[in-house]
């Protein structure tokens, strides 16, 4: 490894918007971390991309301190330096304040909310030390109120955060961004109602918004990005 490499941390990076993230940074000769909770699925994506040596799967928890602090730990032993982080770990329970179910709500809310946060304290003195960058991918539903969905309010929370973190951050020359998609054809509708109707995002696209925001030259700081189906109205 050279010392010049750039290093990135994605949080559920074995799927999904993560795992393009990934592939695009791989291919373009940098090193990844990805983590997730299923071990099993981050050896699939390890193997299926032929087990590069810049990359390197990290199981564990986002919502998890130990998991996540671990995580940068093993990223510095590998390979030095922490560049740039990516929160992506989240997931939705696709049901409504007023008849959901609760049992599935702490779950929710601890990954979507307290693991970007985890990452940010986990990862702050390396990025310090690199000047380097933080992305937080939220949604759409952060900034549009759907019915009685708990989800958008996780996601309203890290709107926050990210304007919150940047403020804090960016006298250490550390960029932040929040990439907000809106619908995106990933597993995150898994346990839904299916895919929602009309166009989607793939999660190649979205990786490339990502991808760009990690790529800004030095000095430029692009702090909110909401990316858009054509054709969807809220």
């Amino acid at each position: 490894m050279t010392d010049d490499l750039r290093v990135t941390l994605i949080t559920g990076g074995g799927t999904g918007i993560g795992a393009a993230v990934a592939r695009r940074l791989l291919e373009a000769g940098e090193a990844v971390a990805v983590t997730g909770r299923r071990e099993e699925r981050l050896h699939a994506f390890a193997k299926e991309l032929g087990e590069p040596e810049r990359l390197l799967t990290l199981p564990g928890n986002a919502a998890d301190y130990a998991d996540v602090s671990g995580a940068v730990d093993a990223v510095l032993a590998r390979f030095g330096r922490l560049d740039a982080v990516v929160a992506n770990a989240g997931f939705a329970t696709h049901d409504t304040v007023a008849d959901g179910d609760p049992a599935g709500w702490t779950d929710m809310v601890l990954t979507n909310v307290l693991g970007p946060a985890l990452l940010i304290r986990a990862s702050a003195g390396a990025l310090r030390r690199s000047r380097g960058r933080i992305v937080l991918v939220g949604s759409v539903a952060g900034f549009v109120p759907t019915p009685g969905n708990l989800y958008g309010a996780t996601k309203y929370a890290v709107t926050g955060l990210a304007e919150n973190t940047r403020r804090q951050v960016t006298e250490w020359g550390v960029g932040v961004t929040l990439i907000a998609p809106g619908r995106v054809e990933t597993p995150f509708w898994d346990g839904g109602d299916g895919l929602p109707p009309g166009h989607l995002l793939t999660a190649d696209q979205i990786a490339g918004s990502v991808v760009w925001a990690l790529g800004q030259p030095e000095g430029v700081d692009v702090n909110t990005v909401v990316v858009r189906p054509l054709g969807q109205p809220n």
